[in-house]
């Protein structure tokens, strides 16, 4: 019989699970509301994608997903982790350039993106304390890509993701890179496709890629801000997950 937790009291805990939920629901934003007038709705941002593309995608991404894992971890003992604000400048200099030659160049810029986003993301893994070269970590960091992404017209989260106790193994990895890569394919695709057209592509690849930076940076510290605070605090890190995602179901 499973273990049945009280629930979370402790008016502090609460008041911090709170101040994290708020976080969450900023993270869509001005910017991605912007980016969503750009592109119009999430499906006719894929239906502008040629078919041979969309088929491709989820396969795209879960290699640019392993490959990205490799690069950001080798990166770490090379360059320094960076603030928030030169990572959503880099990156937009990286969506622009991709944005600029339509369709080809946005898709070869596509495993550097996703690598600059996972390096970003481990890099508020280590300012909360976490080491980003365990595996355990490894894994939180992909598990904050499950998030649906800025441009999706949910309330921006899988929340079974989040509340989910995943067994920390190698096969467990890769079985996540696995389960992360169709999610997140769907959201390249519509980034993608919101940077196909020459010109313009580089400018909405640049504004896409600033607002998917901003998107899961601030996802990443509502994620490792909850790690943070069951170790801290000795609370049991499922029960206040729950908590959490009670506030950011509640109408």
């Amino acid at each position: 019989m499973a273990e049945i937790l009280p629930p979370v009291t402790d008016p502090v805990l609460l008041k911090q699970i709170d101040l994290l939920a708020k976080r969450h629901r900023a993270a869509g934003g001005v910017v991605m509301h912007l980016i969503g007038y750009i592109g119009g709705s999430a499906e006719s941002l894929l239906g502008k994608l040629p078919a041979p593309v969309r088929s491709g995608l989820e396969g795209a991404t879960e290699r640019a997903l392993s490959g990205a894992m490799v690069a950001a971890e080798h990166s770490r003992g090379i360059v320094a982790d960076r603030p928030d604000w030169m990572n959503r400048t880099l990156t937009a200099a990286m969506g622009a350039a991709g944005g600029a030659g339509g369709l080809g160049s946005s898709l070869a810029e596509l495993p550097f993106t996703v690598t600059m986003l996972l390096r970003a993301i481990q890099g508020i893994a280590a300012e909360h304390g976490f080491d980003p070269a365990s595996e355990e970590v490894r894994v939180e960091c992909l598990r904050v890509f499950a998030s649906a992404g800025p441009l999706d017209d949910d309330d921006g989260m899988d929340l079974s993701f989040l509340a989910a106790r995943t067994t920390i193994t190698g096969p467990s990895l890769k079985s996540l890179v696995a389960k992360v890569a169709p999610r997140l394919s769907a959201v390249l695709g519509q980034k993608l496709a919101a940077q196909a057209a020459p010109v313009l592509g580089a400018v909405a690849g640049a504004a896409v890629n600033y607002s998917f930076t901003s998107y899961y940076q601030e996802i990443a510290r509502v994620h490792f801000g909850l790690k943070r605070l069951a170790r801290d605090s000795g609370a049991d890190e499922g029960v206040l997950r729950e908590e959490l995602v009670a506030r950011l179901t509640k109408k």
